[in-house]
């Protein structure tokens, strides 16, 4: 080998015995680490130990959580002669790397401080305590907005906070599970022969069938239609539940419908990329919002128009307070129609989470019985739960959720 520290040492076995000893140590230096360092060793061959820590430093280190454990192996091979030389205080590593935390010192004028930016770097594994610290240093943290809002009821919140609101109902529905569909599609896997592409392509080998093509069954989102009430008792949680609704509109392409006195489609306006415009131009297409309201006569007005095709099959989610102008025996007859066609039915009610509740109104008490689940949907929290509920609700194991058993019927 050339002059050097490391004269007359086989320059592969040095790499691969130390690249040995660091993967021990937990270091991941790979066979393309090793070939890099070999190479460098050859190009530029260490006169002092400084430069063969830094050649092995860069070649065989990729995180900076593996600085710690690459200083001790270095230092265990290399004791003696003393520790390595640093090139300067700028561009050394730490000191001590068993320092558990990462120290930012005060300002100071000091020109050898490096200008109040001090060396820093992702603490190492090690978690012992320093013997000269007594106290335990706790990161300080703040409470996020998102955790404030949780249990605030909608109407004490503005319009900004229903928008962060809107943004994290998005991100709980981008999971939405997909069913079995009774179509196929070509792949590379399955455990089903495709019969006519096999044929097709055994006409090219003398009808052998030489190359076995397979299908696998196609997946699709499990479709959702959701109601929402903004009569004037929903007037505090409408906007929310439009942001609830917009939610599974981007994500799960779902169909979504107002409802007060009459059936509004709201699909379209709520697929707008923002949703400040949305919720908007959702609230603009209500002409009837905070008004009476007519379950019942709406339920069956979906049923009876083109749009009730996408009931069939689908998890039809309703966000309602249960209050209803229509007779309860109407409201029953057409939750059971509905019942017959949905796959789920969820209610989703904003004074279920008070303490003693119980379903006393008419119409609720009317349509629990075709209801797989009713979910408290009255503040923040709540909604999220809704969104992880209604994930689970899409299972395809046949079981069947339990009916909930309704309260006395006192019509109000």
């Amino acid at each position: 080998m050339s002059q050097g520290v490391l004269r007359g040492v086989d320059r592969a076995a040095f790499a691969v015995a130390l690249a040995g000893r660091l993967r021990r140590a937990g270091v991941a230096a790979g066979l393309t680490d090793v070939d890099d360092f070999v190479r460098a060793l050859a190009a530029s061959p260490p006169d002092s130990m400084s430069s063969l820590y830094w050649t092995a430093r860069i070649c065989l280190v990729r995180r900076h959580a593996d600085l710690a454990a690459f200083d001790r192996v270095f230092a265990a091979i290399f004791a003696d002669p003393p520790p390595l030389p640093r090139p300067s205080r700028s561009a050394s590593p730490p000191d001590a790397h068993d320092d558990v935390y990462v120290r930012v010192p005060a300002d100071t004028d000091d020109s050898d401080s490096g200008g109040g930016l001090p060396w820093a770097t992702l603490p190492p594994a090690v978690t012992e305590t320093p013997a000269h610290d007594t106290a335990l240093l706790l990161p300080e943290r703040r409470p996020s907005a998102l955790s404030g809002l949780a249990d605030r009821p909608f109407d004490e919140l503005d319009s900004a906070q229903v928008a962060q609101l809107g943004d994290a109902l998005r991100a709980a529905v981008a999971g939405w599970p997909t069913r079995r569909t009774r179509r196929f599609a070509i792949g590379t896997t399955g455990a089903r022969v495709a019969l006519r592409p096999t044929i097709a392509r055994a006409r090219r080998t003398g009808w052998e069938p030489v190359e076995v093509v397979r299908e696998r069954p196609v997946r699709r989102p499990r479709r959702v239609v959701l109601l929402c009430d903004v009569s004037e008792s929903m007037r505090a949680q409408a906007t929310a539940y439009l942001h609830l609704m917009r939610a599974f509109t981007v994500v799960a392409d779902a169909e979504v419908f107002a409802f007060a006195t009459t059936l509004t489609r709201l699909t379209v306006g709520l697929r707008h990329t923002s949703a400040a415009e949305a919720v908007a131009q959702a609230s603009a297409a209500v002409t009837d919002r905070y008004g009476g309201t007519r379950i019942a006569t709406n339920l069956r007005s979906l049923l009876t128009s083109h749009h009730a095709d996408a009931v069939r099959g689908a998890v039809v989610v309703i966000g309602s307070d249960g209050w209803d102008s229509d007779p309860p025996d109407e409201l029953a007859a057409v939750m059971a129609r509905l019942s017959r066609r949905a796959y789920r039915i969820v209610w989703l009610n904003p004074r279920a989470g008070a303490p003693g509740f119980t379903p006393r109104v008419g119409g609720m008490a009317a349509a629990l019985p075709y209801c797989d689940r009713m979910l408290p949907a009255g503040t923040f929290q709540d909604l999220l739960v809704v969104a992880r509920q209604l994930q689970s609700v899409t299972c395809t194991d046949g079981r069947k959720w339990p009916t909930l058993t309704p309260a006395p019927r006192i019509i109000a």
